[in-house]
C-alpha cells in the first residue's frame, strides 16, 4: 500500500498529465498511475521512417485556447504539411483528379448543405444547453446525409471528404459534427484545419515532456488499474498487480472504451453506465508510409468501406524520400506492416508510387484504448458527456472523449484535464 495522497490521477494521457501538473503545483500530493510503459496515452510520438512521427493524435491549432497556452508556455512551435495543389478522389469506382480548387468546388456546396444549421444549433458552442437539440441528437450522420438526396457521385465525394473522421455513418451522430463546425465559426474548413493540419515541432512527445518536466506528481507506469472504491471519505484505487493507493479525490482520465475494465464502487449513474457500455464506435487508424523519392505533394480521398485507405496526404520529406500520412476509417481494412498491400492501396492515387517502409499503431486492438478518435453516437453528446464531466462522489472524469467542445482532440483532453483539476482544487480547498 502507498501512503495516502490528496489526488490519484489515473491515466497519463494529455488530460491526466495536465491535471497532475496543475494540482501538484498547487501544493497537493498527487500520484499519477498509467497502464502503459510510456506517457501520452493516445498521443504517441515514435522515431520511425527516419523521422519523429505521431502515430496517434498529433494536430493542434492556435485557435485552441488550452493547446496554445501550453505551447506558448514552453516555447514549442508548430508547422504545416507541404502545400499540395493536386487532389485525387475516388467516386463511383473511378479515380478523379484535379487541383485543390477543382475539388473544393465540388465539396463546398455539399458540406454547406450538410452543416447548414451548425451555428443555429450551437450558437455558443461552449454551452450546448442553450438550444434544445433533442431532435438532431436522434440523427446519425447517415440520416442527415440521406436527407440531402444526393446523386451517387455526390454521395461518394461527400463521403470521401468526411472519411477522415468517420468509421460508421450509421453509428456516429450528426450533432458532434455540427458542434465542431460551430466551434470554428460555422466554417467546416476551419474545423478541418484544426483537426488535421498543424503539427507540433518535435511531435506530441515534446509537449508531454514539457508538461511532465514541471509536475511534482509521483509517477507509476505499467500499472493498469482494476478497481476504484469510493467510501464517501476517501478513494481506494487498486491496480491489477494488487497495489492499493488511497486518495482524497480521484481523476479518471481514460478512453471511454476502457472504462468497462474498471470496477467502480459505487457504480456510476445508470445513464453514465449506458454511455460506457455503448462505447465509442470509431475503430479507425493512422498509417505512416515512407515512399521512394521526392513526389509531388498531393491529397487523396476515398469513401468509407470502398478503399482501405480513406484520406492520404504528403506530410514530410526526409533524405530524398517522401513521408505520407494515411487515415484508415477502419483500422482492420489493411495491415499496417504489409508494405505490398499498402503500396497497392496508394497506387490507386499515384500509380507508380514505391513504398519503402511503414509505421502504425492499431489503437482499435490496443487494450488501453480499444478504439480510435472519439465520435459520439446519437444521443450521447448533449446528454451523457455533460453527465460524465460532473463529479461522481469523490471521483472525477476527464479526457477528450467527454470534452465539451473539441471532442476527440488534444485540445479536448487538455480542456477536461484543466477543468477536472479546477474542480478537485475547489473541493479540496473547502474540505
Amino acid at each position: 500500500m502507498l501512503d495516502q495522497f490528496d489526488v490519484a490521477v489515473i491515466g497519463a494521457g494529455m488530460a491526466g498529465i495536465i491535471a497532475a501538473r496543475d494540482l501538484s503545483n498547487k501544493g497537493f500530493s498527487v500520484v499519477l498511475i498509467e497502464a502503459r510503459d510510456r506517457l501520452g496515452g493516445r498521443t504517441y510520438t515514435e522515431q520511425a521512417l527516419g523521422s519523429h512521427i505521431d502515430l496517434g493524435g498529433g494536430y493542434v491549432h492556435w485557435t485552441q485556447a488550452n493547446v496554445w497556452r501550453e505551447l506558448h508556455r514552453y516555447g514549442i512551435s508548430i508547422f504545416p504539411p507541404p502545400t499540395a495543389n493536386k487532389v485525387y478522389w475516388l467516386a463511383q469506382d473511378k479515380v478523379h483528379s484535379g487541383t485543390e480548387a477543382d475539388y473544393f468546388s465540388l465539396v463546398d456546396p455539399l458540406i454547406a448543405r450538410l452543416v447548414a444549421d451548425a451555428r443555429a444549433r450551437f450558437p455558443m458552442p461552449f454551452d450546448i444547453s442553450i438550444v434544445d437539440n433533442s431532435d438532431i441528437e436522434k440523427q446519425s450522420l447517415e440520416d442527415r446525409i440521406s436527407s440531402l438526396n444526393l446523386s451517387p457521385y455526390e454521395r461518394d465525394v461527400l463521403d470521401g471528404v468526411l472519411s477522415g473522421i468517420v468509421h460508421s455513418y450509421e453509428e456516429q451522430g450528426v450533432a458532434q459534427l455540427l458542434l465542431c463546425v460551430a466551434a470554428y465559426f460555422g466554417d467546416y474548413k476551419a474545423f478541418f484545419e484544426t483537426a488535421s493540419f498543424w503539427s507540433i515541432e518535435g511531435g506530441t512527445r515534446a509537449l508531454v515532456n514539457a508538461i511532465m518536466g514541471e509536475t511534482k506528481a509521483e509517477l507509476h507506469l505499467s500499472s493498469p488499474v482494476r478497481s476504484i472504491f469510493d467510501d464517501g471519505t476517501r478513494v481506494k484505487v487498486t491496480t491489477r498487480a494488487g497495489l492499493e493507493v488511497y486518495a482524497r479525490r480521484a481523476i479518471v482520465a481514460l478512453p471511454l472504451n476502457t472504462l468497462q475494465d474498471l470496477q467502480f464502487t459505487p457504480d456510476v449513474s445508470p445513464r453514465a453506465r449506458a454511455f460506457i457500455d455503448q462505447k465509442n464506435p470509431v475503430m479507425g487508424g493512422k498509417l505512416w508510409v515512407r515512399v521512394k523519392g521526392h513526389i509531388e505533394p498531393f491529397t487523396g480521398f476515398a469513401p468509407v468501406g470502398k478503399h482501405p485507405i480513406n484520406a492520404v496526404r504528403t506530410e514530410q520529406y526526409h533524405n530524398g524520400d517522401t513521408l505520407i500520412m494515411c487515415i484508415l476509417s477502419d483500422a482492420a481494412a489493411i495491415q499496417g506492416d504489409d508494405k505490398h498491400a499498402v503500396q497497392e492501396a496508394l497506387r490507386l492515387f499515384v500509380p507508380d508510387i514505391e513504398v519503402v517502409d511503414t509505421a502504425s499503431h492499431n489503437w482499435a486492438v490496443d487494450e488501453f484504448s480499444k478504439g480510435g478518435w472519439m465520435f459520439h453516437r446519437p444521443g450521447s453528446l448533449t446528454e451523457a458527456a455533460p453527465l460524465m464531466r460532473q463529479p461522481h462522489g469523490l471521483v472525477h472524469f476527464a479526457g477528450s472523449d467527454i470534452a465539451a467542445m473539441d471532442v476527440g482532440a488534444i485540445e479536448g483532453a487538455l480542456e477536461t484535464g484543466v477543468a477536472a483539476a479546477r474542480d478537485v482544487y475547489a473541493a479540496l480547498s473547502t474540505s
